[in-house]
């Protein structure tokens, strides 16, 4: 009786811990997404419903962030029209979209040059990253804060639009 007593509270502690615990996936239903813009110059997101800014988020870019990814390793961030081509919910940054880099024009370039025009890139939050979310620290990709993430993922379709601007 005793053992019953203890896993019983056990199960009860956990379920309650579990009931308290608020996770990574949010639910979102308000007006859709339409597009995401980046200004990389100005270091801001936005996503829009139409030409309704519904959020705004400042982000950090790749570790060289002037000019448009061009090759595998160079630390830029794209810059081009793109979509929205994956969920990632087991990101090694919280969670992650895949942007549609590289595109037609993107691996031609690249071919051309005899090298890779990389790949993998991602909207993402920041997990293990410890910096300021100012600056730049990603290899490519465009990150906000984990908070500000789970809400993008959210928000966020396959095949939605991605502007990325100088």
């Amino acid at each position: 009786m005793t053992i019953l007593r203890v896993l019983l509270a056990l199960v009860l502690a956990f379920g309650i811990t579990a009931c308290g615990q608020k996770g990574k996936f949010r639910s979102y239903d308000g007006p859709s997404v339409t597009s995401i813009q980046v200004h990389k110059a100005a270091r801001k997101m936005y996503l829009l419903h139409n030409s309704e800014v519904l959020e705004e988020y400042d982000v950090a870019l790749g570790f060289t962030p002037v000019g448009h990814k061009q090759f595998e390793g160079d630390g830029k961030t794209p810059e081009g029209t793109y979509f929205i081509n994956r969920h990632n919910p087991n990101s090694r940054y919280h969670l992650s979209l895949g942007i549609s880099y590289p595109n037609r024009e993107d691996k031609a370039f690249a071919e051309a040059q005899g090298k890779s025009p990389g790949g993998d890139i991602m909207i993402h939050g920041r997990s293990d990253y410890k910096g300021r979310n100012k600056g730049d620290w990603t290899a490519g990709c465009i990150a906000v804060t984990d908070k500000e993430m789970e809400v993008v993922y959210s928000m966020v379709r396959r095949r939605t639009p991605v502007y990325i601007l100088p």
